[in-house]
């Protein structure tokens, strides 16, 4: 499998065939939501089966292992009905999870149980109960679901917020918030007190931010998950950054440059010296472009230091840097001594203060290729940032060759997705590019359960790559404006991010409303 011989579908297929079942192809299935119900999702987790049909008081389980007695037998007990297995394929029967089998009512039946327990332990330090507690205590299975499920939503962030009557609960899906379980407030401490014991943070200390990490294994991969506290008013707010490394890794054809864009950036990357930002707010993809421009451009032969904070995906074959204010090692002392470290390529987390900018630049300058991210609306304005800061000019010209600056829209569902057109008006109003004789066919977002009812399925890059030119280069020398510069590149080819977004909303990606949500 690791080498892709073979596919799931092919082992199933095998599977069936050596024991005598029959083989179910679920890639185009609709599973109702009564013939759900029959089988509690704890049950089809824990023995990896599904209701797949109802028929002459007959169930058919989709099974990975349909000789499995004992999961049968329970299914009989508990439904009552004959079971007639079926053998499925292991990535389609996680796809049916993650379409149909939600953990919302099982976290709203634990919460219920926390909220009894905690009420009869009334009086007793939770901290002492917790060193007791096994994996099927209520407050272990309630945190390991709200993180399962997480994963399987595709969720970027975990918020846990107390507040004085509930404790709410809160995932980040696609660059948006989505409440998905509301809790009594008696179940606070014991869910965060969990939290802080697995991400060994001082669980005493509640009147200070904390930072940890936990590490947990879903469906054979490893994904650690960054943690923060903040005391708030009505207690301690927990968030969780998920770091998928398996969702990291890839191709330059997956950031979904525009052909013109992808070109102008693999031309800035594949020079030996220089420096490239990326620039955008915070959650805007700056990071993974840049990953993807290391994975590239990385190979045995050259030496690839980083400087990071925090580092949040490890790279095979990169030398990555921690970030320790502590200890004295901030960006600039890193940079210092990786560039004592005979590096090729330097990638510098983020460009902050005048120290930082001014050694990234002189390491451009010098034979290396650095990249790096800067926090500004759009790519002109990385370069009077740059002057801003502190650095010369001169220098600013001389040793940027590109900067990228993007933006995240959600990516349209293409299960669901409504074909439409929009009234000639509106499109002038926005100056989007058509040809009144011919309108544009666009998409509007309905939702499904594929997409959680939202719409949107992933997202997708805005981009928008300005590359350096002797005119540009005048103009920074010269201290023009960044409204200067903007037109400057604009007249040189440069296409600007709300124009990007509406090449992707003809090509059918996005819709108008989130590229206008996006991009300004």
């Amino acid at each position: 499998m690791s080498q892709n011989l073979t596919s799931e579908a092919q082992i199933a297929e095998a599977i069936a065939l050596q024991t005598g079942h029959r083989y179910y192809d679920m890639s185009e299935i609709d599973i109702a939501p009564d013939l759900l119900a029959l089988v509690p999702g704890a049950l089809c987790r824990k023995y990896q089966l599904i209701p797949l049909d109802l028929m002459r008081g007959k169930v058919v389980l989709g099974m990975l292992d349909p000789t499995d007695i004992i999961a049968i037998d329970d299914v009989t007990s508990l439904t009552d009905l004959q079971v007639e297995s079926v053998v499925v394929a292991a990535d389609a029967l996680h796809n049916a999870f993650e379409r149909f089998l939600r953990s919302d009512e099982e976290l709203s039946d634990l919460s219920e149980q926390m909220g009894e327990s905690a009420t009869s332990t009334a009086g007793v330090t939770f901290t002492e109960t917790l060193e007791e507690q096994d994996a099927d205590a209520p407050v272990v299975r309630f945190v390991n679901l709200l993180i399962t499920q997480a994963i399987n939503d595709r969720a970027s962030d975990i918020h846990i917020e107390p507040g004085e009557h509930q404790l709410t609960v809160r995932y980040r899906i696609d660059g948006v918030l989505h409440e998905m379980q509301k809790a009594d407030r008696g179940i606070q401490d014991g869910v965060i007190s969990r939290l802080k014991i697995m991400s060994a943070i001082d669980i005493a200390e509640r009147r200070r931010p904390q930072d940890g990490r936990l590490s947990v294994t879903h469906e054979g991969r490893q994904i650690d998950l960054r943690v923060a506290t903040l005391p708030t008013v009505w207690g301690e707010k927990i968030v969780m950054r998920i770091l998928d490394n398996s969702g990291q890794v890839m191709a330059m054809s997956d950031l979904r440059f525009s052909s013109i864009n992808e070109q102008r950036f693999r031309e800035a990357i594949s020079r030996p010296h220089g420096m490239i930002l990326a620039t955008g707010p915070t959650g805007s993809g700056k990071s993974t472009t840049l990953y993807t421009a290391l994975r590239t451009v990385a190979n045995p032969r050259i030496n690839v230091i980083t400087v990071e904070d925090p580092v949040e995906y490890r790279i095979a074959g990169v030398n990555q840097v921690q970030v320790n204010n502590r200890a004295g090692l901030t960006f600039a002392a890193a940079l210092r001594s990786i560039l004592r470290s005979d590096p090729d390529v330097v990638l510098v987390g983020e460009i902050r203060d005048q120290e930082t900018a001014v050694i990234s630049i002189e390491a451009a300058l010098t034979g290396h290729l650095v990249l790096s991210t800067l926090h500004t609306n759009d790519a002109p304005s990385a370069l009077t940032r740059l002057t801003e800061i502190g650095t010369e000019p001169f220098l600013v010209a001389t040793a940027l060759s590109a900067v990228v600056a993007q933006r995240l829209a959600r990516r349209l569902c293409l299960r669901c997705r409504s074909a439409y057109t929009e009234p000639e008006g509106v499109l002038e109003a926005l100056n989007f590019p058509h040809d009144p004789s011919d309108p544009p066919q666009l998409y509007n977002a309905v939702g499904c359960q594929a997409c959680s009812g939202t719409g949107y399925r992933g997202r997708i890059g805005l981009h928008e790559v300005m590359m350096m030119s002797d005119e540009i280069e005048q103009l920074v020398v010269a201290r023009a404006t960044g409204t200067a510069m903007r037109q400057l590149a604009l007249q040189q080819g440069m296409v600007a991010l709300r124009d990007d977004g509406w090449s992707k909303v003809a090509q059918g990606l996005t819709t108008i409303e989130e590229v206008l949500r996006v991009a300004v």
